[in-house]
């Protein structure tokens, strides 16, 4: 369960920035888009949260962070020494381009709290702390620090935290992370806070996401029927799946490709094998007929590649960002997969769903709570800022969000300048 994500000096980001899925004061929608947590003193939680903003703003960035740190806790105690972390400061301040980059979540595992957070350079981790609230009171089981000026790492341990604290710490490199290290050499403590980012923290590109992970689940009866059931539950008119293993050949290969490519794909994957997915549909007749995914519409494709990742959140009670949700999907789509996260009887382990998106349909109050809806936009320096639609108060089920957005009430909206044809480009006489 993601409590609050926050991230200092990223990309656009410059200053600090916090969302946050804590729920605010009000009961609106309770029922459905909030839950309690586990811990031992209860929050109301949010179930999901949407990100406005223009193009450019910044929304795509918020999810790059969390991704960024997911990547540097999963990988960086295996990267080789001197390889650079994937941070990248906000650029256009020369304070900020020499500065480190930080972040920090805060999560529940099994009713247990955990304060993790971290600031890197792209040549080292510059500090790194973790705060564990077992029952109510916050335990600090350890702080990393440099020091420029001795060019030394200072070090603080809780007697709270067990383990071979000084092996870890020895065995640490300046571009990694202790969290990681200390997992990689069986800190078992440790383990539960790795595999929250490794497990249970996920992120669909706005690019889209590989059906991969939806077929390899098809290969097994009940997940292909959950799958084949949330497609036709999405109004997806079709009658069943089919998967089949087959040798790679230049059939799978993507028309249009150069030739030089296409040799080097059939070298590489001649002898592999490789899973297909085809689709049922009833012919006018009654009779089956299967086609290939590849013929199926966007819409359709995008839905398949969705259902895997979603089904698998659902069932494990995941967080999940989806950057760019609208793309090819109905808005009503849009708002049937927030009613699947929405709805104790499909997301029972109450995973939490974080998305951006341009589709203003659900900018309604019979949808989503005012505490779900943030919105990013720029300031003259060109740093990106979130903030939620509560700052502005909004008054419950009275007033017309959608309207309000568009009406430029909230910001986070683009703005045009004056632009015409310039005047080598004019046509005259239908003659460039």
């Amino acid at each position: 369960m993601l409590l609050e994500f926050t991230v200092t000096n990223y990309k656009s980001i410059r200053d600090t920035q916090k969302l946050s899925m804590v729920a605010a004061n009000g009961d609106e929608l309770k029922a459905s888009n909030t839950f309690q947590s586990n811990e031992a003193t209860p929050q109301t939680l949010l179930r999901s949260a949407v990100i406005y903003g223009a193009n450019a703003s910044g929304k795509s960035t918020l999810l790059q962070a969390l991704q960024a740190m997911k990547t540097i806790v999963c990988e960086s105690a295996s990267t080789q020494l001197g390889k650079l972390l994937p941070v990248t400061p906000f650029l256009l301040d020369e304070e900020t381009a020499a500065a480190a980059t930080e972040f920090e979540v805060v999560f529940l595992v099994a009713g247990v709290r955990y304060q993790y957070g971290f600031a890197a350079t792209p040549s080292r981790i510059t500090e790194e702390w973790l705060f564990v609230t077992p029952k109510g009171r916050a335990q600090h089981w350890f702080n990393r620090e440099w020091d420029e000026e001795s060019a030394t790492y200072t070090w603080e341990f809780s007697k709270l935290f067990t383990g071979e604290k000084q092996l870890w710490q020895k065995a640490t490199r300046d571009n990694a992370l202790f969290l990681s290290t200390a997992v990689q050499l069986n800190s078992k403590s440790l383990a539960i806070v790795f595999a929250w980012f490794a497990e249970k923290l996920h992120l669909i590109h706005k690019d889209g996401v590989s059906s991969d992970f939806t077929t390899k689940m098809c290969e097994q009866e009940q997940s292909k029927n959950d799958v084949l059931a949330f497609l036709q539950a999405a109004d997806i008119d079709i009658a069943g799946l089919s998967i089949e293993v087959e040798q790679f050949s230049e059939k799978h290969i993507v028309e249009g490709i150069p030739d030089a490519i296409k040799s080097k794909l059939l070298a590489d994957y001649t002898k592999q094998q490789m899973l297909v997915v085809r689709t049922i549909h009833q012919s006018r007749q009654g009779k089956p007929i299967e086609f290939k995914l590849a013929d199926e519409s966007d819409g359709t494709r995008k839905l398949f590649a969705f259902a895997g990742p979603l089904i698998d959140t659902l069932q494990e009670g995941n967080v999940l960002l989806i950057d760019e949700l609208h793309n090819s999907l109905h808005p009503k789509l849009v708002h049937f997969l927030l009613n699947l996260l929405h709805a104790d009887i499909s997301n029972p382990n109450n995973a939490q769903l974080i998305f951006t998106t341009h589709d203003t349909a659900i900018l309604n109050q019979s949808v989503l709570r005012r505490d779900q809806i943030w919105f990013v936009e720029k300031d003259q320096a060109q740093a990106s800022h979130i903030f939620p639609l509560t700052d502005f108060h909004p008054r419950k089920d009275r007033e017309n969000l959608l309207a309000n957005y568009m009406d430029g009430r909230y910001g986070a909206l683009p703005v045009f300048g004056a632009w015409q044809l310039p005047q080598h480009a004019k046509v005259s006489n239908g003659q460039a």
